[in-house]
């Protein structure tokens, strides 16, 4: 049986059954005085907090843009994604992808890292060519050229 954060339990650690995960996928760009320290703080805080909540995932931050996959239990990554979008250290939040599904996880291991940033372009370019919401091409657009204008820098996995 699963637990709330859809590990397994005891006993049934022999059974091949896989949790419903939910995933939030989005990029935003960061408020002014946002540097890599900043982020440093916020991945030690998720870090603190993501293990007890069962959340891992991947946090990238380059040139002012972060890009954060998370997954975890549908009520827990609800909570954080509300906390999320109620955070002034970034704005332009454009989510790519959601869903719940019963998988395994992409990052088992992962309760905050940082990673490196060069892939980030490619995936908000795939993301710009099949956004449909006015909105989303919008804020899209000013992080890709928020990425043209400097260079990306090491980041942080969540």
């Amino acid at each position: 049986m699963l637990d709330e954060y859809g590990f397994l339990r005891g006993s049934e650690l022999d059974e091949p059954a896989l949790p419903a995960l939910y995933h939030f996928v989005y990029c935003s760009r960061a408020a002014d005085g946002v540097d890599d320290a900043e982020v440093g703080r916020i991945v030690e805080s998720a870090q603190r907090h993501n293990l007890a909540r069962g959340i891992t995932g991947v946090l990238v931050f380059g040139s002012g843009v972060f890009f954060q996959w998370i997954e975890g239990p549908a009520a827990q990554i609800q909570k954080l994604i509300a906390s999320l979008h109620g955070d002034s250290r970034h704005y332009d939040i454009v989510s790519l992808s959601q869903s719940e599904e019963e998988r395994e996880r992409l990052y088992p291991n992962w309760d905050m890292e940082k990673v490196e940033a060069e892939d980030i372009r490619l995936v908000l370019q795939d993301a710009l060519e099949s956004a449909e919401d006015n909105n989303n091409v919008a804020a899209l657009t000013r992080i890709l050229k928020q990425l043209d204008a400097g260079p990306l820098n090491s980041l942080g996995r969540s």
